[in-house]
């Protein structure tokens, strides 16, 4: 893994966008806009970031990433299938070729046996091009230990890492 603190991973993903002429979106609810705040931290993110979406109640990620209804009762917010809605939502609205999307339970309440403080999901879709039926989702659980804080800032450099790899590949 580089070394964030040489070579921070916003910055090394805006190269990455940069290089690919790719534009990205972020819909966040446990970050609130954390994820999105890092991108815009690069001077000319502008050339690749176009909108990061705070959807932090049910309302929000039906309404702005057309989350369905039945994910949401079926799963809660923190889950899976919601991070890969929010994330194909937000690729999908703002017209970007990648989504990005945490979810998840930041502390120090609101956690449960199943969903521990310090849970998220983090999902990273991809607009393949028209006609190649490529797009595609990936999403990865994670834990993360600290005060409030300390979680949401782990879950946002975790998200960038994870849109790193994603365009690696």
């Amino acid at each position: 893994m580089t070394d964030d603190t040489a070579d921070p991973v916003e910055k090394r993903v805006g190269k990455r966008l940069r290089e690919a002429d790719a534009t990205v979106a972020t819909a966040e609810s446990c970050t609130g806009g954390l994820v999105g705040s890092k991108i815009t931290d690069i001077p000319g993110s502008s050339d690749y970031f176009d909108r990061s979406l705070v959807t932090y109640s049910y309302e929000a990620k039906r309404e702005l990433l057309a989350v369905s209804r039945e994910s949401l009762d079926a799963h809660g917010a923190v889950s899976e299938p919601v991070a890969v809605e929010m994330a194909r939502g937000v690729r999908d609205t703002a017209r970007t070729d990648w989504g990005v999307a945490t979810t998840g339970v930041a502390g120090p309440s609101g956690g449960s046996s199943e969903t521990p403080v310090g849970t998220v999901y983090i999902a990273v879709a991809e607009a393949a091009p028209w006609g190649t039926n490529e797009s595609g989702v990936t999403v990865s659980r994670y834990e993360f230990d600290g005060t409030r804080r300390e979680i949401k800032a782990a879950i946002a450099t975790q998200a960038l890492r994870d849109l790193e790899t994603a365009l690696q590949e």
